[in-house]
Formats: structure tokens, C-alpha cells, sequence
């Protein structure tokens, strides 16, 4: 059963969303907050395995609210949902620590298939939003790896470091078994092991630290 922590300041969203996945044999919506504070209030309490998180709150932003969640001892996956495709929270919430995102104006179906996604521990981008992020990281300098992220990138086998540069490229399993010649199975394992070495918690995760340590540059067409 997947647990699943509603945040959002407008009790009738709540209502929608709690009525939506209460209508799905898997799902169980566990609590409700009107703000941020009281999402990591009742996430460190409840431990959900996903937490719907609005970014424009009251008290605690969504963002901070993020951030303070993914860091507890034992850390909820966050999905976030934005109003706008475009909303100036989005960059910010991956920073801290968000595994994907949906405007609130998703289908319901598409929607409760994100939950799933999350909670199978899979990032969830649209693509919109991964372009805003490239062109983020293409207005920004990274400095080359420090001697800590170094260590990390030499547990990597050559063909794990391969996998890496096409996982934050955004490439899909089977698209990174295309490209390294192998099934999509073997992609999805050498996915996995990348994320247990660099001790990341998604494949989102995953982008930011390669374009954050300069693995990796935006081309003009990607920052688009």
C-alpha cells in the first residue's frame, strides 16, 4: 500500500486529490497539512512513503518544506505540484531534493500513475520543466569535482560513467540500451548501481549532480 501525505493550503484541492486517490485499491492518503510546516510535522510522524506538495504555501513554502522532509532520518519522497509549467519554485524544489512534478491540472489518471512512479523510487519530469532546468544549468559555471564527489564518480565502472552521461542527458532506459548496445534490463541495472554509488536517491537526482559537478554541459539546443 503506498502512504501518501497531501500538502496544500486550499482545503477543496485537498478534498480532490484525497477523493481521487482514495478511489485506488494501492493507495492510501495518510494525513493533510495546510502548510509547510505542518507537512514535515507530519511526515517526520507518519512517515508516508510520498508527499504531494504544493510549492505556494502559508508559514513554511513548499520548497523549504521539501528540503527539510528529503533530509529526515527516514525521508519521504516528495512529487510536487505547480500550477504553472514554468513556476519559479521548480529549479529550487530539485535542489532540494524533489523527485518530480506535475501541474495541478494533470488528469487524474496521469496523476495517480506519478504516485506510483515516485513511490517505485523513479524521477517524474515533464519535459518543460527538464528544458527549464537545462537552462538553468547552462547560465551557471560548475566548478570540476571536488575531492569527495571525485571519490564517489571512482566507484563508477567506465560503462557506469557512460550511463551516467546519458541519464543526465534525460535519455530513458531503454533509450540508454539503444545507445550502449545492450537490454534494457542490463541499462536499468547499471542505473541503479550508478545511484547506490553516488549515494543519489533518483534519476533526477542523478542530472543534477552531473551538470552540478560539470560531467556534463547543456548544448544550445537543450537550454532551449
Amino acid at each position: 500500500m503506498i502512504r501518501v501525505l497531501l500538502a496544500d493550503d486550499e482545503e477543496l484541492m485537498r478534498g480532490g486529490l484525497r477523493m481521487m486517490l482514495g478511489t485506488q485499491p494501492d493507495i492510501t492518503v495518510v494525513g493533510e497539512a495546510a502548510d509547510g510546516a505542518e507537512a514535515v510535522r507530519l511526515a517526520r510522524r507518519l512517515e508516508p512513503d510520498v508527499v504531494l506538495m504544493d510549492v505556494r504555501m502559508p508559514v513554511m513554502d513548499g520548497v523549504t518544506a521539501t528540503g527539510e522532509i528529503t533530509a529526515l532520518e527516514t525521508p519521504s519522497r516528495v512529487l510536487v505540484l505547480t500550477t504553472f509549467e514554468l513556476d519559479e519554485y521548480v529549479f529550487a524544489a530539485v535542489r532540494a531534493g524533489a523527485s518530480g512534478f506535475l501541474l495541478k491540472r494533470t488528469p487524474p489518471e496521469t496523476l495517480i500513475e506519478g504516485v506510483r512512479t515516485i513511490a517505485a523510487g523513479e524521477g517524474l519530469l515533464g519535459a518543460s520543466v527538464t528544458r527549464r532546468l537545462l537552462a538553468e544549468f547552462a547560465r551557471t559555471s560548475p566548478p570540476p569535482p571536488g575531492p569527495r564527489v571525485r571519490r564517489r564518480l571512482d566507484r563508477l565502472t567506465d560503462r557506469e560513467h557512460q550511463v551516467l552521461l546519458h541519464l543526465a542527458r534525460g535519455l530513458s532506459n531503454a533509450e540508454i540500451a539503444r545507445e550502449i548496445h545492450v537490454a534494457e534490463a542490463t541499462a536499468k541495472t547499471h542505473v541503479k548501481r550508478i545511484l547506490a554509488k553516488l549515494e543519489l536517491r533518483d534519476r533526477i537526482q542523478a542530472v543534477v549532480f552531473a551538470y552540478d559537478h560539470g560531467l556534463v554541459r547543456p548544448t544550445p539546443r537543450e537550454s532551449e
